[in-house]
C-alpha cells in the first residue's frame, strides 16, 4: 500500500490542517511550507497542492478552522445563558483560546493574512459572522444600559478591541501570569461595564 493510499481525499484535507498545525506551532509562519507539509503527512510533494493552491491559501484555511472555533465559543456562550452572555466567562474562555493558541491567533487578526496576504471569501465570512454574532449578544446584555445615543456596534468594537489587547499582552510576553491576566480582564469587564452604568445615570 502506497503512502497516499491511507487516505481518502476528505481524510488527507484534515490530515494536512492537522498537520500544518503541529508545523506552525513549532516554527511559526516562516518554518510552514506545503513541502514541508507534505513531508510531515508523508505524501508526495504535489498532494498538497490538490487542497491548497498555494501557502496564503494553506494560511486561510488555517485561519477559517480558529476563526470556527471561537465561533463555537461566541455561540456557546449565547445557548448557555440564554442570548444573555455572561461577558466575564466569554473574556476569559476568550482570553485561554489566544493564549493556548497563539501562532493561530496571529494568523486570525495579525497583518500575514490581512495586510499582506490576500484573505479567501471563506475567510471573511467567518471571521466577520464571528464578530456579528459577538456584537449581537453583547447588544442583548447591555439592553436598556446604554447612554442615549451610543451606538451598539461601536460598543462591540471598542469592547473586543479591550479583550484583543488583554491577548496581545499576554501573547506578546508582557504579561505571562495566566491567573493574573484573568484577573486583569475581569476588571477589565467591570470597568467598562460600570462605566455605561454611570454615564447612563447621569
Amino acid at each position: 500500500m502506497t503512502q497516499n493510499a491511507r487516505y481518502h481525499h476528505g481524510d488527507l484535507h484534515d490530515t494536512l490542517l492537522q498537520e500544518a498545525n503541529t508545523l506552525l506551532n513549532a516554527h511559526g509562519v516562516e518554518g510552514l511550507s506545503l513541502r514541508k507539509l507534505a513531508e510531515r503527512a508523508g505524501v508526495s510533494r504535489t498532494a498538497p497542492y490538490h487542497h491548497f493552491r498555494d501557502k496564503n491559501a494553506l494560511l486561510c484555511a488555517l485561519a477559517t478552522q480558529a476563526f470556527a472555533q471561537l465561533d463555537e465559543i461566541i455561540q456557546r456562550q449565547l445557548d448557555t445563558t440564554g442570548n444573555q452572555p455572561d461577558i466575564q466567562a466569554f473574556v476569559i474562555e476568550y482570553l485561554r483560546f489566544a493564549t493556548e493558541n497563539p501562532e493561530q491567533y496571529e494568523l486570525m487578526f495579525g497583518r500575514t493574512l490581512w495586510k499582506s496576504g490576500e484573505p479567501t471569501q471563506e475567510l471573511k465570512q467567518v471571521a466577520y459572522r464571528s464578530f456579528r454574532r459577538y456584537a449581537e449578544g453583547l447588544s442583548a446584555l447591555l439592553q436598556g444600559r446604554l447612554p442615549q445615543g451610543s451606538n451598539p456596534l461601536r460598543v462591540a468594537q471598542a469592547s473586543w478591541a479591550t479583550i484583543h489587547g488583554l491577548c496581545r499582552l499576554t501573547i506578546d510576553g508582557i504579561y505571562v501570569n495566566q491567573e493574573d491576566m484573568e484577573a486583569v480582564s475581569q476588571q477589565a469587564v467591570t470597568l467598562i461595564l460600570a462605566a455605561l452604568n454611570s454615564t447612563k445615570n447621569d
